[in-house]
């Protein structure tokens, strides 16, 4: 197994001043994490939570939507206006179904929160019993950190804040649209300002530039990333090397890992994509000794079919399943190399992290803020496009990226300068 290249992770408390030492109310020690149901959204706050040193002592809430039918044409209002619009429109269709029924069997209606996704077990946000509870604990564990990543977790995040300010301590990551004020924090990649570019200025028709947010550059509010945030770091690749050495080691070498999102608003592709990558995979197939193609729960069955047709039957090439268990940690710690497909940022980030070779297939394909990623990550030296031309068994490397841990960094110096420290 090749080594892996990558920087001891700071510790929990690393440059955070020993202040403040014996007051209770000094002192972080749990966490609250508001999701929003998306993985790669969560995977953001669960990330930080974990390099803070809070991994073992957190609550995930979960902020929902009604979903099925109609539900999917409302997604862009805020959840509670979505909410009460559904609520109408089911006391409505119940009527309508009471009325016209005669014994009649009907289709089944919308379901609220997520239906059958798997949401039992994690608790429904609401800013009043998080308040309480921050509240009813201050004395005893000091101070409530609050994560929260996504547009629909805003409100309640917000609303957490303002009742409970002295008690709270809010970070919320990706651009909130809005007044920064209101939170403590706001975690951003770099690429989210792109609208203030000149070169976006010229994109954007004046007629509608003062409705593109954000509108006013970074103040100190905001901490700006590269990409992602994550839960991959140092001891989560050694600890997945050692769980995967049966599998992975007796692969022959070089290892390639290909991961395969879907197509997105700011990054489109469909079957020519998918065609273009299995002639350039069968082209680098010679500098290969495995390959192992991941897709993820966006791939589109057209995409995934056209390369399980193309490259199933090849010795060299493994086409997981997506069965459990999951090869992905495996596959981060193992690969000799990445080819990644454009749209994901969180899975870009993910393999950038490794400091191992990352090719990008599609990045000419991304538009507006996205392609803008794209260009600093290149600029960076950080990835190379994917050109079917390459010698995977020629390595190159560059310095990984570390948002997650710089972040908690961040975080780390704005307690301290409120009297504040986190101990795990």
């Amino acid at each position: 197994m090749r080594p892996i290249r990558l920087p001891e992770p700071p510790s929990p408390t690393l440059g955070v001043p020993e202040i403040f030492e014996n007051g209770a109310y000094s002192v972080i020690r749990r966490a609250v994490v508001i999701g929003n149901g998306f993985p790669g959204s969560e995977n953001q706050s669960l990330g930080l939570i974990h390099a803070l040193g809070l991994a073992d002592n957190h609550v995930l809430y979960r902020v929902t939507r009604p979903s099925g039918g109609i539900n999917e044409w409302l997604r862009w209002l805020p959840v509670s206006l979505h909410k009460i619009l559904y609520h109408i429109i089911m006391r409505i269709c119940c009527y309508s179904r009471f009325i016209v029924s005669r014994g009649k069997k009907l289709a089944p209606l919308p379901s609220e929160n997520g239906g059958s996704v798997g949401l039992s077990s994690i608790l429904e946000a609401d800013s009043k019993q998080i308040v309480n509870m921050a509240r009813e604990s201050y004395e005893k564990d000091g101070p409530l950190l609050v994560v929260a990543s996504g547009r629909d977790t805003i409100s309640i995040a917000s609303s957490i804040k303002r009742l409970a300010s002295e008690k709270v301590f809010l970070v919320q990551i990706q651009h909130p649209r809005s007044d920064l004020s209101r939170f403590d924090l706001v975690v951003t990649p770099r690429h989210d300002y792109y609208a203030l570019t000149p070169q976006a200025q010229e994109q954007i028709p004046w007629i509608i530039r003062k409705w593109i947010t954000p509108h006013e550059t970074p103040d100190q509010h905001v901490v700006l990333t590269v990409g992602a945030l994550h839960q991959i770091d140092f001891a989560a690749l050694h600890s997945a090397a050692s769980t995967w050495h049966d599998e992975f080691a007796p692969l022959p070498k070089p290892l390639l890992v290909v991961n395969i999102g879907g197509p997105t608003c700011r990054c489109r592709y469909g079957t020519e994509l998918a065609q273009q990558l299995s002639a350039f995979l069968t082209n680098v197939l010679v500098s290969c000794g495995s390959v192992r193609i991941s897709f993820s729960n966006r791939t589109p069955k057209k995409v995934s079919n056209i390369i399980i047709k193309e490259l199933a039957n090849n010795p060299k090439v493994y086409i997981w399943d997506g069965e459990e268990p999951n090869l992905y940690m495996g596959h981060l710690a193992w690969a000799d190399a990445f080819v990644v497909t454009a749209d994901s940022v969180s899975m870009i980030s993910e393999a950038c992290s490794t400091g191992k070779p990352v090719y990008v297939m599609g990045s000419e394909r991304c538009t507006w803020k996205l392609a803008d990623f794209h260009k600093s990550l290149r600029e960076r030296g950080v990835v190379r496009p994917f050109t079917g031309s390459e010698d995977i068994s020629e390595s190159w490397s560059y310095p990984p990226l570390n948002d997650t841990a710089e972040v908690a960094c961040r975080v780390h110096d704005v307690l301290a300068e409120r009297g504040l420290r986190v101990r795990p």
